[in-house]
């Protein structure tokens, strides 16, 4: 069946309609926390795409369906059944297509943001990055040390973290310091490497405001690293099932500025302790 011009032409305004309001409300309605870290701007992209692209299909399918019950609904005094209408083909090859193109470009997408933000290195960590690693141990992980860079201290020194995930709290061991504390404290602007380990079952590390979820996996150690880029406290959350108490499993990241930090870190560390 071949639509008319004045139909076809409708049709076109709406889909470009749709295009350009999808396009707008993806781009200038942001549903997420603040951002906090360097890792956020590369993750909001995909998020403004995808929000963009879910825009699009409710509006469309939902207007879609409204027109459908108002033409379509059973008019008074209509006994008999609808036209047996068995085939459309261009139909079909339509809603074949559309999902298929956007369902790969969602996923080429999705693999290289998570690309750019390190996900996909295989790293090699040396003894001396975190003291209780073997040396020349390959461990899977490493989001954050993709092509992000710190914006201010682009060869700034990492910060090592070890933390430890068990039923049901982080522990985070600083090894300059030898520092064992319930929260993590970190300045603003300073790369951070962290070798997560489990103790028990897998738990996740995950804080919102940085855009980072990282699996803890009992026998297999994890990378995380990030850049804070603001100051304040935000929360760390573990996000996968882990028992009866994997709701009350939460601790605090504190972004402080340099020189709180090292305050913070000389009043904690065994060696300052040790020679006052």
């Amino acid at each position: 069946m071949v639509l008319p011009k004045s139909s076809a032409l409708i049709i076109l305004l709406i889909v470009i309609g749709l295009v350009i309001g999808g396009t707008w409300i993806g781009q200038n309605i942001n549903l997420l926390p603040i951002d906090a870290s360097t890792n956020a701007s590369v993750y909001d992209e995909l998020f403004k795409v995808l929000f963009s692209i879910g825009a699009i299909l409710f509006f469309g399918i939902t207007g879609l369906v409204i027109y459908s019950l108002i033409r379509f609904r059973k008019k008074p005094g209509e006994l008999g059944d609808g036209l047996p209408i068995a085939d459309n083909l261009p139909l079909e090859v339509f809603w074949t297509a559309v999902p298929t193109i956007v369902i790969l470009f969602v996923g080429l997408y999705s693999y290289d943001i998570y690309d750019r933000m390190g996900g996909m290195q295989k790293l090699q960590i040396n003894q001396h990055d975190h003291s209780a690693m073997v040396s020349e141990q390959k461990i899977w992980g490493g989001i954050g040390t993709g092509s992000i860079e710190p914006t201010t201290q682009n060869k700034a020194t990492s910060l090592p973290v070890e933390v430890t995930a068990l039923q049901f709290a982080f522990l985070f061991h600083y090894p300059k310091g030898d520092i064992l504390s319930g929260e993590l404290h970190v300045p603003v602007g300073q790369p951070v490497s962290m070798r997560l380990e489990s103790k028990d079952v897998i738990h996740a590390f995950w804080v919102p405001q940085f855009r980072i979820k990282q699996d803890i996996i009992p026998g297999q150690p994890t990378m995380l690293n990030f850049t804070p880029t603001k100051p304040g406290r935000y929360p760390i959350i573990c996000a996968e099932l882990c028992g009866p108490y994997h709701g009350g499993m939460r601790s605090s990241v504190i972004v402080e500025e340099p020189n709180k930090y090292q305050e913070w870190f000389n009043s904690n560390s065994k060696e300052s302790l040790t020679e006052s």
